[in-house]
């Protein structure tokens, strides 16, 4: 499937290509500059690539090229990751959302563009919560009650990453860091945060003391209200263990950050409640 594009944009494959649930990626070369070829398997992933094209590379990799399916990237090489850096101690960790934060607000600014692609509004994002804690109850309920709040008066409402964390906001060297795979949401700017909450991994999500300093780093960072942000965090790792759940699998880290999240807002659930 790379062959057309190889020979028409002129690109010259580096490694071997990487499948992933919804893309086919190549790293190749055009001419002297790095570049990522990413053939979309999926409807989402192909929307997601036309945001990419609004956003023109500012706080996102840039699209070179772009044709149906199949989008050429700028590849991001530089040497640090935020992955990385959030595993190494509180001091990295902090310093990834600040990162994470800095490349959200490039994201969200709208002033002096035209309008964006046809976007997801957060109220259809959030379809499959309602029904997820109405079969399994626990965090899940308070969870969907917190997006219901949220979503009834939302604000700051601006195209959304969807799918903001440490994996997704990579190095690109002179360029900065620059965000990947958006997930090209409509919604309240907060949101575009609470991933941040459920990564990188288990052991730094669910660190004693983790989410109340990563929530005051956050939200002193993105100019946001925090017990606001909190709610967001709850509400998204609802939609997550839901659509964990969905999929036959545990949600481990989702139901434990959900379950932080409530009780640093007054409303945890009693141990046999929980899911």
């Amino acid at each position: 499937m790379f062959e057309p594009y190889l020979a028409r944009w002129n690109l010259v494959p580096d490694v071997a290509p990487i499948v992933t649930h919804s893309s086919h990626l190549l790293p190749v070369s055009r001419g002297e500059e790095p570049a990522m070829l990413k053939i979309a398997t999926e409807e989402e992933e192909r929307w997601g690539g036309l945001l990419m094209v609004w956003w023109d590379g500012d706080g996102a990799a840039r699209v070179l090229a772009h044709e149906g399916d199949a989008l050429l990237l700028e590849r991001a090489t530089g040497p640090s990751s935020l992955v990385a850096m959030a595993r190494s101690g509180s001091a990295g960790d902090d310093a990834a959302s600040r990162i994470i934060g800095a490349a959200a607000g490039k994201l969200h600014a709208t002033e002096h563009r035209p309008p964006p692609p046809p976007l997801i509004p957060l109220e259809r994002w959030f379809a499959e919560l309602e029904p997820a804690a109405a079969r399994h109850g626990g965090v899940l309920r308070l969870a969907a009650a917190a997006a219901r709040e949220l979503l009834a008066e939302p604000r700051d409402v601006v195209p959304l990453h969807g799918d903001l964390h440490h994996g997704n906001v990579l190095d690109g060297g002179p360029r900065g860091w620059l965000a990947i795979d958006p997930k090209r949401l409509l919604g309240e700017r907060t949101f575009d945060f609470a991933n941040i909450f459920c990564n990188p991994d288990l052991e730094t999500a669910t660190a004693p003391g983790r989410l109340a300093r990563q929530a005051a780093v956050v939200a002193a960072a993105a100019g946001l209200e925090r017990e606001r942000l909190l709610r967001w965090v709850l509400a998204y790792a609802g939609l997550s263990a839901a659509w964990t759940l969905g999929d036959g699998d545990h949600p481990e880290i989702a139901l434990a950050v959900a379950e932080i999240a409530a009780a640093a807002l007054g409303a945890g659930t009693d141990q046999h409640e929980r899911h």
